[in-house]
């Protein structure tokens, strides 16, 4: 029997890589994307920005009718939390987007290969599941993304200590819950169950909330969580863990070396992610990685193997789906012969809390770092005629200029 051969194999259906596929379709190539997963879009589809986001709006709804409707005139008594109706309808959010992502894989004429991929040589991925067998190509690109970083000392247990995935689908609101992280996902997550009657802590390591995002804007961020009832911790860090029943007691190390002992339900564990690379194959062939397991690749995304690509959360840059998906579609336009591109100055960063912190382009530090003296222009929401008409005064516009 003959061996499938395609222009292009992608191994990874998230963001990524589905893009990158239906990209090459259009551009004329042959397509064939592995994904081990039944539903395609990857960690963002399925288990992280969409279903983070639909659980962000049913909390905030729920909040604004618990907290903020009597402001507006409107009495709303007896407000209830239907939380397995709220889970069912992220997970209906979830089913439609990624069956959206199958159509377009089909309509496009990209070849969906369900299995693991293993990248046997430049130019073959043997795939193991369903459509088991190998498969050869002029190109490959790896889009396998990258999964939650576990602390040595408290391992996940899917049912006191969580990551990400299993924070989305808590059975019910836990009564104390302690964030390990305090980045998008650690906020968003804690954001969503301090609304829905959680009392929450985040305890970040750092002096300060969501590393990469303006300093300035990430301390008002902190004001505003804490107004709404997070408590936030920051210099300090988690030393220790033990699960006793239904129950997590945590060893805390604080910004004055202290230590003390605190007691959450759930532990959710957010300290950021790694690219996820096991099990391709990578080492045989002698892809070079750098010392935090990416892959490392040039200007056209090629690794320094002829022929094998790489993209998204597994090479250096922001983990972010739209910067896979402009990745993707970079390195696909230049295997084509076309002047693809991407200006990592320039991709926009979003943490979903409320209000939102949301940025595009440098930091005023990153921008100080660069130009040296720069202008710096705020204006707060408070003086906003249509911030205080729709209650919202939190916050502040800031632009940093050359």
């Amino acid at each position: 029997m003959a061996t499938p051969q395609f222009d292009l194999i992608i191994v990874g259906g998230g963001p990524g890589g589905y893009v990158a596929a239906i990209r090459a379709a259009q551009l004329g190539m042959s397509a064939a994307c592995v994904e081990k997963e039944k539903s395609l879009g990857g960690t963002c589809l399925r288990i992280g920005c969409i279903p983070s986001k639909a659980l962000l709006d049913s909390s905030e709804l729920y909040a604004q009718a618990q907290h903020h409707f009597a402001t507006h005139g409107i009495l709303a008594d007896n407000v209830r939390l239907d939380l397995a109706a709220m889970l069912k309808r992220k997970d209906k959010v979830v089913k439609t987007l990624t069956g959206g992502v199958a159509s377009l894989l089909k309509k496009n004429k990209v070849t969906r290969l369900l299995g693991a991929g293993v990248i046997a040589a430049p130019g073959r991925v043997d795939v193991v599941g369903e459509d088991a067998g190998s498969y050869t190509a002029k190109h490959i690109i790896v889009a396998t993304g990258s999964q939650p970083i576990e602390l040595p000392f408290m391992p996940f247990d899917g049912a006191r200590i969580v990551d990400s995935t299993a924070a989305l689908s808590f059975p019910e609101v836990p009564k104390r819950l302690l964030v390990v992280g305090g980045g998008a996902i650690g906020l968003e997550l804690g954001s969503v169950w301090s609304r829905l009657g959680s009392k929450v802590l985040v305890v970040e390591a750092l002096d300060r909330l969501v590393p990469g995002m303006d300093a300035e804007l990430a301390d008002e961020l902190k004001k505003v969580l804490e107004k709404q009832g997070i408590a936030i911790q920051l210099g300090a860090k988690v030393k220790g863990a033990k699960i006793a029943g239904s129950v997590v007691n945590l060893d805390i190390e604080g910004a004055d070396g202290n230590t003390t002992t605190q007691q959450a339900d759930r532990v959710l564990v957010a300290v950021g992610r790694r690219a996820f690379t096991a099990g391709l194959g990578l080492e045989k062939l002698g892809v070079q990685c750098d010392e935090r397991g990416r892959i490392v690749v040039d200007e056209r995304f090629q690794s320094t193997v002829p022929g094998i690509y790489a993209i998204g959360d597994v090479i250096a840059g922001p983990m972010l789906a739209h910067k896979a998906e402009e990745d993707g579609i970079a390195c696909v336009e230049l295997l084509a012969g076309h002047a693809g591109h991407v200006n990592y100055d320039f991709v926009p960063g979003v943490v979903y809390t409320w209000p939102e912190l949301a940025s595009v382009g440098l930091t005023e530090a990153a921008a100080r770092e660069r130009f040296g003296d720069v202008c710096i222009g705020r204006f707060p929401f408070m003086g906003n005629g249509r911030a205080r008409a729709a209650e919202e005064k939190d916050g502040l516009v800031k632009i940093v200029a050359d």
